[in-house]
């Protein structure tokens, strides 16, 4: 009786709470991606011995869900957290997080989220942002006296985005990064946007970004009066089994004495192609025009990436890459993914992986 009793009580207390997430469901997901690599960098004035490494290939956990709010309005939330399946080092929240309205109008969203940039990157990169050989490897903005950067591939703190409805194939998000940092000589803040047409087999994106007293960063650091932009132009088609894509960018960078005008021009072509449960990648980018004072001096660096994919299920994938990256004596373009530690102008790093992908 006694256990029937409870029984009964256990139930009745989580009645609520069940016709609750039945009516507004939260959903947990995740992905766990590893890799085993080996890694090395030659060339320079010294290079950086060859060594194995297990890589997390950002491995998540997240939580989302919406409620209907009646009237054609939905509130929906999200919270997505960084996991190291190998190591030390998890955080809560530090992925894209945050809370929003939805309806006629679009999604309104307040939060920590990828800019519309960085949305519109990794449409049409086939290593998915998470690669030796990904987009951000060459192909995004790496304005700096090395070719180092990647200013345009962020996740945004602090920011509230309009993400628009399809109107016939064509959709849109703006972007503002609020000035918390603001002092009495500076006012870091960002703000962006992207427009796309996605019809059939055909995508075409175009964004614009541009960081104020800011160089770049998710936190807006106050740096006065530095001025960033970036505009890129991105598309991907498909052919049967096979899609082609593509992206070009340019980044440019002024203030003040102290920062020189710099401008880099960054592209990248990439084709994928699936027979069954076997998918083939091929990618190759560039980054030029790193913005020294030299013309003689400029940074340019090429990356070039080939990988395979088996999908033994929608959920679960074993995964293969090899990457080499190409610097001139003025450049350290890295891996996009996992850069090495101490790169120095010069060095060509190289590596090569196999791993497991799950999500859930």
């Amino acid at each position: 009786m006694k256990v029937r009793t409870l029984a009964l009580a256990v139930a009745t207390l989580a009645a609520p709470y069940a016709a609750a997430q039945t009516a507004n469901p939260v959903t947990l997901y995740g992905r766990v991606y590893l890799n085993l690599e080996s890694v090395e960098a030659k060339g320079g004035t010294a290079s950086l011995p060859q060594r194995t490494r297990v890589q997390d290939r950002s491995s998540l956990f997240g939580i989302r869900g919406t409620e209907d709010l009646g009237g054609g309005l939905k509130a929906f939330f999200q919270l997505e957290s960084t996991f190291l399946a190998d190591q030390l080092g998890s955080a809560f929240a530090n992925r894209n997080s945050g809370v929003g309205l939805q309806g006629n109008f679009g999604s309104v969203l307040i939060g920590r989220w990828d800019t519309p940039m960085k949305f519109v990157s990794v449409q049409v990169d086939p290593f998915g942002d998470i690669g030796l050989g990904d987009i951000t490897a060459a192909a995004l903005g790496r304005i700096g006296t090395n070719g180092s950067g990647g200013n345009f591939n962020q996740r945004m703190n602090n920011t509230v985005q309009w993400w628009s409805p399809n109107w016939a194939g064509f959709s849109g998000r703006l972007m503002y990064v609020a000035n918390e940092p603001k002092s009495a000589t500076a006012n870091p803040t960002a703000y962006g946007g992207s427009v796309s047409y996605a019809k059939g087999n055909v995508l075409l994106s175009y964004a614009y970004e541009e960081h104020r007293d800011a160089a770049g960063t998710p936190t807006g650091t106050a740096s006065p009066g530095l001025r960033e932009t970036g505009n890129v132009l991105a598309g991907r088609v498909a052919f049967g089994p096979a899609r082609l894509m593509a992206q070009y960018g340019v980044y440019e960078r002024d203030g003040p004495a102290t920062v020189a005008t710099k401008k880099n021009v960054g592209y990248m072509v990439a084709a994928d192609a699936t027979f069954g449960k076997n998918v083939v990648i091929v990618s190759y980018q560039r980054s030029q025009d790193g913005g020294l004072a030299t013309a003689a001096a400029q940074p340019d660096c090429k990356v070039y990436s080939i990988g395979y994919r088996y999908d033994f299920s929608r959920r679960t994938s074993f995964v293969a890459e090899v990457a080499k990256v190409d610097n001139n004596n003025f450049s350290a373009c890295n891996f996009g993914h996992g850069p090495l530690a101490g790169l120095t102008n010069g060095q060509d790093p190289q590596g090569m992986g196999i791993g497991l992908r799950h999500v859930f």
